[in-house]
């Protein structure tokens, strides 16, 4: 854990992140995409997965597959997927305390938009922690692992990448702030090293742009907030 020692910037994403993977939070988000694309398209749901996966996989968001492919606008997109039901999270009053030990800024870093994070912090009681939100519009609609989207973020934060330290559910995600210089953390589910995603997702988490692993992120960074301060 000395390792974080000088990190004064603490990036997380969002989505699976801040919150575990078994709220199935992100499972509206990700059905609400599918219904959004069957309706663009006129296609059965299962042809519409299909060309959300397909999008995902090489655009890195599906938004940005519609937006290359289909020329779609972003604002009703956006609108859309995110209408779901944040009340399936529960408070985190533990997460939040280690936040509160982390010293320095903290950031959201998000493919999703900034309302979804702002109700998603809120409802899990962590989103006075943060001093802002980067979201895919910020990134002007390039998603991570778009290096752009990482450049935009830290001209736009001035967060030094060799004093900063990021959390993400995908071992892709964590390439280029690995060769900016923070330090990376993926975040895998709890109780398991087992992620339940598509196999390309996965690749890379044995990579050394995965510098640390972990099912507890409240538990890791109570430690690092400990080690940091020793």
């Amino acid at each position: 854990m000395r390792t974080f020692k000088g990190v004064e910037a603490w990036v997380f994403d969002l989505d699976n992140t801040l919150y575990p993977a078994h709220s199935n939070l992100f499972a509206q988000v990700d059905e609400r995409i599918r219904d959004y694309v069957a309706k663009l398209l006129d296609i059965p749901p299962e042809a519409a997965n299909k060309v959300q996966k397909d999008y995902y996989q090489r655009y890195g968001t599906t938004l940005r597959g519609l937006m290359q492919e289909r020329g779609i606008q972003p604002d009703d997109f956006l609108d859309y997927v995110h209408d779901i039901d944040h009340s399936v999270l529960a408070p985190d009053p533990e997460l939040g305390a280690a936040l509160e030990r982390l010293p320095g800024r903290k950031f959201i870093f998000t493919n999703g938009s900034r309302t979804h994070a702002e109700k998603t912090a809120a409802r899990l009681g962590v989103d006075h922690h943060f001093d802002d939100i980067f979201d895919i519009v910020s990134a002007g609609l390039l998603p991570k692992p778009n290096r752009e989207a990482y450049d935009l973020f830290v001209k736009q934060t001035g967060v030094s990448p060799a004093r900063a330290a990021m959390f993400e559910d995908l071992a892709r995600n964590l390439a280029v702030p690995h060769a900016l210089g923070m330090r990376t953390v993926l975040v895998v589910p709890q109780g398991t090293r087992e992620v339940f995603r598509e196999a390309w997702e996965l690749e890379g988490d044995a990579e050394p742009h995965v510098e640390f692993v972990t099912d507890d992120l409240t538990g890791f960074v109570t430690a690092v907030a400990g080690a940091v301060k020793a």
